[in-house]
């Protein structure tokens, strides 16, 4: 005859003081006394006639309470919050449960091991005692119980209520999960405001990583290998084989993951629509500001940060842009159910006239910025290798429309000369579209004097073809520089020479302040066209996809349109 009571239910004792117990599936009788309970029979009978060896102390109704917590806890270890609501009912109608609650058992019953996660409340893995004693002192997940317990002797005697067989039992616990230590430091170091890193240092919890994301499609009709967020990114930037939209994709992807994950504390196919106007917000005015917003770095410095200030209208619609499509993308692959972007518009970031403006640098302007560039070195301290490649980039970047990408990109052995001794630039622009870029003599002979300059021969077809086009002050580097270093190199010098003109000029001091290097290409197109360069070759060698994109740039000389109105319209006429 079977023995009922070989293997006592775990519900029996008040606080499962025996971790195995915790993660065990009730037996049979338990099981069977729960059951008779759903179907009507009273609490006493059910609990005489299946678990007749109970614990004394417990009433009926406590021993059928403690039966459902287990079923509770054994439902939330495993992360299946839904089963854990079918047994959340009052004593009431219970019967009116007793199907969904046989189902939630039967799927239960067949649940793989459970895996602890660092984000899981205390309540889930600990036993009771120890949890009361552990809420006190506000430690409620695993994540902050982990960083508060010093690997040291007696780290529980200044937890009252705790005791020493408490501690050995969670220290037991953690010694059966020594992965939750490494990620809780790390989750923790990356909530701390001098603390966010990079994505790929970046350590997040299964439950932030997208593994279990919210909206997440099923994963048996995914087109994707990918276990996490993250993952799938990384797939859709390898879509784009060219490096500079790789940087600018990952640099909007990654804004938005570290925002989540710290910020909102959601895993990226999490989110909501609400969520996505919040980081349309945030994307206005980053904040806190010490904890997201830093001057340029390298990745690896502990100063990196994301921004490098608040976005203005037209570079939040971009990442929005960049985010969609992303979103969509997924959706495609079927990875995720939905766009939370889709459909949500920032004012203001049309491109206006006054906008492409004020980002280019009218004649005198520009003369100006050439006059402070002659004297780095003696006037302003700089190393004369550097000055000499900063007064190359501006002639050959001013001279050509370059993108800043395309300048760091560029090899010597890229350079053509034609049957009629024409200089070209052959290049991979934007969406991997091979193209040429003229060389007038202006960017030709800048050239030619930077090579010797740097000690190189003095035409280009004499140099090792991989040579790049801008080199770094140390020659025996040959990698050239990146496309960050470009632009703190030149934001350098135009905060030099705002500095330089700022008690004559505040108005132009306060432009040089927010010019980057696309500002030259802005003030090619611009110069070109004022001096009757035909708006189709601007195109071209622009490589805009229609005129109607190049045309932006005809509308700044305001000056030479006033005075040809002026004259026609004269009121002695």
């Amino acid at each position: 005859m079977k023995n009922r009571h070989t293997h006592p239910s775990p519900e029996s004792q008040d606080d499962f003081p025996h971790q195995p117990e915790l993660n065990r599936f009730p037996d049979p009788d338990a099981l069977a006394a729960l059951r008779a309970w759903y179907q009507g029979v009273s609490a006493t009978e059910s609990v005489r006639r299946y678990l007749p060896e109970s614990d004394q102390g417990s009433s009926a109704r406590g021993v059928i309470g403690k039966l459902r917590r287990h079923l509770i806890r054994y439902a939330l270890q495993r992360h299946r919050a839904d089963l854990a609501d079918v047994f959340r009912h009052p004593e009431s109608g219970r019967s009116n449960y007793a199907k969904a609650a046989a189902q939630a058992i039967d799927t239960l019953r067949t649940l793989p091991q459970a895996h602890a996660l660092i984000g899981d409340p205390i309540s889930q893995w600990l036993s009771p005692r120890a949890v009361r004693a552990l809420e006190a002192q506000g430690i409620h997940t695993l994540a902050a119980l982990t960083v508060r317990i010093p690997r040291l002797k007696r780290w529980w005697a200044h937890i009252p209520g705790l005791g020493l067989a408490g501690a050995r039992q969670i220290e037991a616990f953690f010694e059966q999960h020594p992965e939750l230590t490494e990620r809780a430091r790390a989750l923790i170091a990356v909530r701390d405001p001098q603390g966010i890193v990079p994505w790929e240092h970046l350590c997040v919890p299964a439950q932030l990583d997208g593994s279990q994301g919210s909206f997440r499609a099923p994963p048996n009709t995914c087109a994707l290998a990918a276990n996490n967020d993250y993952e799938a990114v990384q797939t859709w930037l390898s879509l784009h084989e060219t490096l500079a939209t790789q940087r600018a994709y990952r640099k909007e992807a990654e804004r938005l993951i570290l925002w989540a994950v710290i910020e909102q504390g959601k895993a990226l196919s999490s989110l909501t629509t609400e969520d996505a106007l919040a980081y349309r917000a945030f994307l206005r005015q980053p904040s806190p500001s010490t904890r997201w917003v830093g001057p340029a770095c390298p990745r690896d410095s502990p100063q990196w940060r994301p921004f490098s200030g608040a976005l203005s209208p037209r570079s939040v619609a971009y990442s929005l842009s960049v985010l969609g499509a992303l979103f969509r993308w997924l959706i495609e692959q079927r990875y995720i159910l939905i766009n939370p972007f889709a459909g949500i518009k920032v004012r203001g970031a049309s491109r206006s006239d006054s906008v492409m403006a004020s980002r280019v640098f009218n004649e005198g302007e520009w003369r100006l910025i050439q006059t402070i560039a002659e004297g780095l070195e003696w006037s302003h301290g700089w190393q004369a290798a550097a000055a000499q490649r900063l007064r190359f980039v501006l002639d050959f970047a001013y001279a050509t429309g370059l993108r800043a990408s395309e300048l760091v990109g560029a090899k010597l052995g890229h350079i053509e000369t034609d049957s009629r001794g024409n200089h070209w630039l052959a290049l991979l622009g934007k969406g991997s579209k091979a193209a040429k870029v003229g060389l007038p003599p202006r960017a030709y002979k800048a050239l030619i004097r930077y090579l010797v300059q740097r000690g190189l021969p003095s035409s280009p077809d004499r140099c090792a073809v991989a040579t790049p086009l801008l080199g770094r002050l140390n020659e025996e580097d040959q990698t050239g520089i990146t496309s960050a270093r470009l632009w703190y190199v030149m934001r350098r010098f135009f905060r030099t020479a705002a500095q330089v003109i700022s008690d004559q000029s505040p108005a132009t001091a306060e432009k040089l302040r927010q010019a980057s290097p696309h500002w030259m290409r802005h003030t090619h197109a611009t110069h070109a066209l004022s001096r009757g360069v035909d708006l189709t070759t601007v195109r071209d060698n622009l490589r805009h996809a229609s005129l109607s994109t190049t045309s932006i740039y005809l509308h700044t000389d305001e000056v030479q349109r006033a005075s040809q109105l002026n004259s026609a319209f004269d009121d002695k006429a």
